[in-house]
């Protein structure tokens, strides 16, 4: 399983359901990395997208408590249970969490890859990740970078490593 986030140098990645810097070439790597693969997210962030709509052109996975909610095309899982039931299905390389905060914050141990795109600013916001730099399991493996976006933005492609990868049948 993997995930992919963008975060600034506080591993902060949001304010009122937004990203803090929206960068186009980190939201075409999101694009090429995710098409066609399986994205799991929470309700709240996909409320966040363009129409309120899942992504085209993936399975869309929408963990909610919500237990009346359903939009089409996606899966839709009330418990950490179902999702990990439902991820058995797919080719673990073709996972992709995709966030908000409460779902990276549950599933990041059991990602074997993580993409970050490093914000090098920091900004106001209301969620963050876990600082995999400080995690003795998590090693950068690629980099690509720093990137020149505007003015003083600055960003760098990372691919962590995750050397402890909790099995999904841990829940």
């Amino acid at each position: 399983m993997n995930f992919i986030v963008a975060v600034d140098e506080n591993w902060n990645i949001g304010k009122g359901g937004k990203l803090l810097q929206p960068i186009p070439e980190d939201l075409k790597q999101f694009k090429s990395k995710t098409m066609g693969k399986v994205v799991v997210l929470g309700r709240k962030t996909l409320s966040t997208f363009p129409g309120k709509k899942p992504l085209a052109g993936r399975i869309n996975i929408i963990l909610t408590r919500q237990k009346d909610f359903f939009i089409e095309p996606s899966l839709i899982c009330h418990s950490f249970t179902e999702l990990f039931a439902l991820l058995s299905l797919f080719k673990d390389d073709d996972i992709f969490i995709i966030g908000g905060g409460e779902i990276y914050k549950k599933m990041i141990p059991y990602c074997k890859v993580g993409y970050v795109t490093k914000i090098h600013k920091t900004y106001p916001a209301d969620t963050g990740i876990i600082n995999l730099d400080h995690e003795e399991n998590w090693k950068i493996i690629k980099k690509d970078g720093p990137h020149h976006f505007q003015n003083d933005i600055y960003y760098t492609f990372l691919e962590y490593y995750n050397t402890k990868v909790m099995p999904i049948t841990q829940k």
